[in-house]
C-alpha cells in the first residue's frame, strides 16, 4: 500500500508541476499587465508625476483636488447621463430583438448576424459613418427630419445634443452583443413551461411576464452590470467623434483621465481619477448585486 501511495503522491506532484507550467503564461500576464499596473497606479495617485521629472510624494493632494475640481463634477455627471440613456434603452431594445429573432422567422440567421456586425466593427469606421449621418448640412438624419417638417439639428456640434448623439451610437453598437446574450438565455428556457402555460390558457404577454422574464433574471442582471461598467468606461467614440466638446458637454470621466495623463502630463492626478472611476463602478456593482434578489422576487 505504501508503494501505491508513493506512486499516487508522485503523480500528483507531476500533475501539479504541469498545471503550473500550463498556467504560467496567464499568471505572468496577469501580474505584468493587471496586478502591477493596478498597484503602480495606486502608488502614483499619491504623487506629482509628469514622466519628465522624478515623482514627488504629495499625499492626498490629488484626491482633495478631485473634490474641488468643477470639471470632475461635470464629466462625472455627463458619464451618469450617458449611462442613464444607454443602459435602459439598450437593454430594452436588445431584449426585444432577442425575443423577435428567437421566433421561427425567415432569414433569422442573417438578421442575427446583421445586428451583431456593429459590435465587431472598428470604432474608427463606426465614428466616420455616424459623423457623416450626423452632418448638419448633408447628413441623412437631417434629411429624414426635413421630410417630417422638422428643422435640421446640429447633433454633435451642439452642447444640448452632443451627448445624446453619442449615446445613440453607443446603443446601436451594443445591441448585437446584448441581443446574443439574451438569445442564449432564451434558448436555455425549456419549452415545457410554455406548453404548460398554453394548456392553462396563457397568452403571449402572460408567458413573457411570468415565464420568460423571470427565467431571464440571471442573464438580465449580467447584461445590466456589464452595460453599466461599459458605459462608465466609454472613451473611444467620445474621443473620435466630439473630442469631449463642445464646451465639455460630451466629455466623460475616461476622456478627462486621458487628457490629464497624455495631454497635460499630470499622471498622478489621472491615477486618482482612475481610482475614482474604480470606486464608482465597485459601489454601483455592489448595489446591483444586493438589489438583484429583491428585483427577482418582484417578478
Amino acid at each position: 500500500m505504501s508503494k501505491v501511495k508513493q506512486l499516487k503522491r508522485s503523480k500528483l506532484k507531476d500533475d501539479g508541476r504541469w498545471a503550473w507550467f500550463m498556467l504560467a503564461p496567464n499568471v505572468i500576464g496577469f501580474f505584468m499587465f493587471m496586478l502591477f499596473p493596478i498597484v503602480f497606479t495606486f502608488g502614483i495617485s499619491f504623487t506629482n508625476f509628469d514622466m519628465l521629472r522624478p515623482a514627488r510624494f504629495v499625499g492626498f493632494e490629488n484626491y482633495i483636488r478631485l473634490i474641488n475640481d468643477p470639471i470632475i463634477r461635470q464629466v462625472t455627471w455627463n458619464t451618469i447621463k450617458y449611462t442613464l440613456i444607454t443602459v435602459p434603452a439598450g437593454m430594452v431594445l436588445s431584449l426585444f430583438l432577442a425575443v423577435l429573432l428567437d421566433q421561427k422567422l425567415a432569414l433569422r440567421r442573417f438578421y442575427r448576424a446583421a445586428f451583431f456586425l456593429p459590435t465587431i466593427t472598428s470604432m474608427v469606421v463606426v465614428s466616420i459613418v455616424w459623423q457623416w449621418m450626423y452632418n448638419p448640412e448633408f447628413g441623412i438624419l437631417n434629411y429624414f427630419l426635413s421630410l417630417l417638417g422638422i428643422p435640421p439639428q446640429m447633433w454633435l456640434l451642439s452642447s444640448s445634443t452632443a451627448l445624446v448623439s453619442l449615446a445613440i451610437v453607443g446603443i446601436w453598437r451594443g445591441l448585437g452583443y446584448n441581443m446574443l446574450i439574451f438569445l442564449a438565455g432564451l434558448q436555455g428556457i425549456s419549452n415545457s413551461y410554455y406548453e404548460a402555460s398554453e394548456l392553462d390558457g396563457a397568452n403571449k404577454w402572460q408567458q413573457f411576464r411570468y415565464i420568460t422574464f423571470p427565467m431571464l433574471a440571471p442573464t438580465t442582471f449580467f447584461i445590466f452590470v456589464m452595460s453599466i461598467i461599459g458605459s462608465f468606461q466609454v472613451f473611444d467614440q467620445v474621443m473620435l467623434m466630439t473630442g469631449g466638446g463642445p464646451g465639455r458637454s460630451s466629455s466623460v470621466l475616461v476622456h478627462y483621465l486621458y487628457q490629464n495623463a497624455f495631454q497635460y502630463f499630470r499622471l498622478g492626478y489621472a491615477a486618482a481619477i482612475a481610482y475614482l472611476l474604480f470606486f464608482i463602478i465597485m459601489i454601483v456593482t455592489a448595489l446591483n448585486m444586493r438589489m438583484e434578489k429583491r428585483i427577482r422576487d418582484i417578478f
